[in-house]
């Protein structure tokens, strides 16, 4: 991941509960290791075993992406990403309608 993708990227990411006081452990691997290792798996197509050396162990990459699964925070960091990627479309609905002759 770029330097301009993570700026691009950081601020959507959800905050961890530990960060606004609610308790628990901070993470071991920050996350842009972990969205890199998430995106290298997708873009290559390998299985989680066969994560090359230079992210974090697979282990930890997969507990990152099941929980962050199992609570919809990749849905809502896709969302998120794809509203502040794409520019708001008029649908034809609210165009204004043709001038009358």
């Amino acid at each position: 991941m770029t330097d301009a993708e993570w700026a691009a990227a950081r601020p959507l990411l959800p905050v961890p509960g530990w960060m606004r006081g609610r308790g628990g452990r901070p993470e071991a691997y920050c996350h842009r290791a972990m969205l890199d290792a998430v995106r290298c798996l997708v873009d290559n197509g390998i299985k989680w075993r066969a994560m090359p050396a230079d992210f974090p162990p697979w282990e930890r990459v997969y507990a990152f992406f099941r929980r962050w699964h199992d609570h919809a925070l990749v849905k809502e960091f896709h969302d998120r990403l794809r509203g502040r990627c794409r520019r708001p479309r008029r649908s034809r609905c609210c165009a204004a309608p043709p001038p009358e002759r």
